[in-house]
């Protein structure tokens, strides 16, 4: 990739790569006979939908307005699950989604009659919890003690299901195929004897499937069996693993300033930008970058904001760092884009794709003064 060619700051997407992760995924597809959706949660760019529906059979949405981008920019299936959903929100999904899950049997009886009233064949389903998972980070635990997220077995059993058609679940957090194989049986365990009145079953998201050291086999051999055990449609909905290693944040350095290290201030934001950062918290790979003391000139790299804690982290470089020089933050396509803010008014990334074949950089979109303003009032 040639930076010159790239604005700063911007969001570049490697087609190639992208296009090698889907191709990972319609295999897992076609050998075991289940269904992949993309998370828009995780990854939204919308101008790549174009490529990924070639290859994926619809999305699931989080909202009503991820549910309408998946409708007007992707096609397939639409499938949406959230914690709660408005009258508002189920009148605006209705004529939109083919599955939509609930996360509690109180919003599933509310709504289950407001569901059929559409005249739509809208296939409804629950959230459950099986209480297990192996997410060592609380934020990202879907399972942690008192979760909010999914039905507990004992809340739905000898209730009213009538009308329920699915069952999804979702424990995982970037996580390896033999973390799914450990978890199926716990699912079994508390729901195996609702499972047979089901029609499908969604075993979530947090599969890391396009990861290097990914066990594929291990994932299809653990859903082929689960399929054939239990005669149900199973759907997957990754949002992390479609956009996984497919994309960087190209920054560059404005100023370089001294308090007791050189710290080196970006025009890219960790709070604003990359969230994860702050929130899990991870430190970024940096391409040519190394770890502090290792290369000769150690700098502290600062974020754009007003926020104090807006630091990126400590990094060592073969050279001193200059105003104007590039940076390659990297896997920078998922959970950034989806996530980042115009806070202090800081201006947004641009958005782009980088065509290897072509040797080709396309700028997709840009961001000024009226992105940050047309969110306010």
């Amino acid at each position: 990739m040639d930076l010159s060619r790239i604005p700063s700051p911007c969001y570049v997407i490697d087609e190639e790569v992208l296009t090698q992760n889907l191709i990972t995924l319609r295999k897992v597809q076609e050998d075991t006979g289940c269904k992949i959706l993309l998370a828009l949660k995780g990854f939204a760019m919308w101008s790549t939908f174009p490529l990924i529906s070639k290859y994926l059979v619809g999305i699931t949405a989080s909202s009503v307005a991820e549910a309408m981008l998946g409708r007007d920019e992707f096609g397939g299936e639409v499938h949406a699950y959230a914690p709660a959903y408005s009258e508002r929100d189920i009148d605006e999904l209705t004529p939109i989604v083919h599955h939509l899950v609930f996360n509690s049997l109180n919003q599933f009886h509310h709504y289950r009659d407001r569901v059929r009233a559409s005249g739509r064949n809208i296939s409804m389903g629950i959230r459950v919890n099986p209480e297990y998972s192996e997410v060592e980070t609380d934020i990202y635990n879907p399972c942690a003690p008192c979760s909010r997220l999914g039905a507990l077995a004992d809340q739905i059993k000898s209730q009213d299901l009538h009308g329920l058609e699915g069952l999804h679940f979702h424990t995982m957090c970037e996580q390896n195929a033999d973390v799914l194989e450990r978890t199926l049986p716990h699912f079994e365990e508390k729901f195996g004897d609702l499972i047979p009145q089901m029609k499908w079953i969604n075993l979530g998201g947090g599969h890391h499937i396009t990861r290097e050291d990914y066990d594929i086999d291990c994932l299809c051999r653990t859903v082929k069996n689960f399929r054939e055990k239990w005669g149900k449609e199973i759907y997957l909905e990754p949002g992390e693993a479609i956009a996984l290693n497919t994309g960087v944040l190209v920054a560059s350095v404005l100023d370089i300033v001294q308090n007791k290290l050189p710290i080196a201030i970006l025009d890219v934001s960790a709070t604003a930008h990359m969230p994860d950062v702050l929130e899990m918290p991870y430190r970024p790979v940096i391409t040519g970058a190394h770890e502090p003391a290792v290369k000769s000139c150690t700098y502290r790299l600062g974020g754009l904001t007003c926020l104090a804690g807006d630091v990126i982290g400590d990094y060592s470089f073969g050279e001193p760092l200059q105003p104007g020089d590039k940076l390659v933050f990297e896997d920078m396509a998922h959970y950034t884009m989806v996530k980042n803010t115009t806070f202090n008014g800081v201006r947004l990334p641009s958005i782009g794709i980088w065509k290897p074949r072509e040797n080709r950089f396309h700028l997709v979109r840009e961001f000024g003064y009226e992105d940050y303003r047309d969110r306010l009032s």
